[in-house]
């Protein structure tokens, strides 16, 4: 997974082709921690048809606030550079994310 930052974010997701996945998480968001290990999971089943990348909203808030990320976490999908759909807080599991997925790259 690549890890992207305010400076980032826009070349590697705004205007990236294709399916980008973003994993939006803090340091101090737990949950956001427990869930890594599933979104890398799917990164290394899906990181042929789909871009994986976290940003840490810590370091990023303003960006965060702009892509209306108002709760963690919060995985974003993205396509050609426009938010398509996401999950959040409590319904952000593994299984979710992976339906998401499905769902776009047939």
């Amino acid at each position: 997974m690549l890890a992207v930052d305010k400076d980032t974010f826009q070349a590697e997701v705004l205007e990236a082709q294709g399916l980008v996945l973003v994993d939006f998480w803090s340091d101090g968001c737990e949950p956001c921690k427990a869930l890594l290990p599933d979104v890398e999971d799917l990164a290394a089943t899906y990181g042929d048809k789909v871009k994986f990348v976290k940003l840490n909203t810590t370091q990023a808030r303003r960006l965060a606030i702009s892509q209306k990320v108002l709760g963690l976490p919060t995985i974003s999908l993205y396509k050609d550079g426009a938010k398509i759909e996401e999950v959040t807080k409590d319904d952000a599991t593994k299984g979710n994310i992976e339906a998401m997925i499905q769902k776009h790259v047939g």
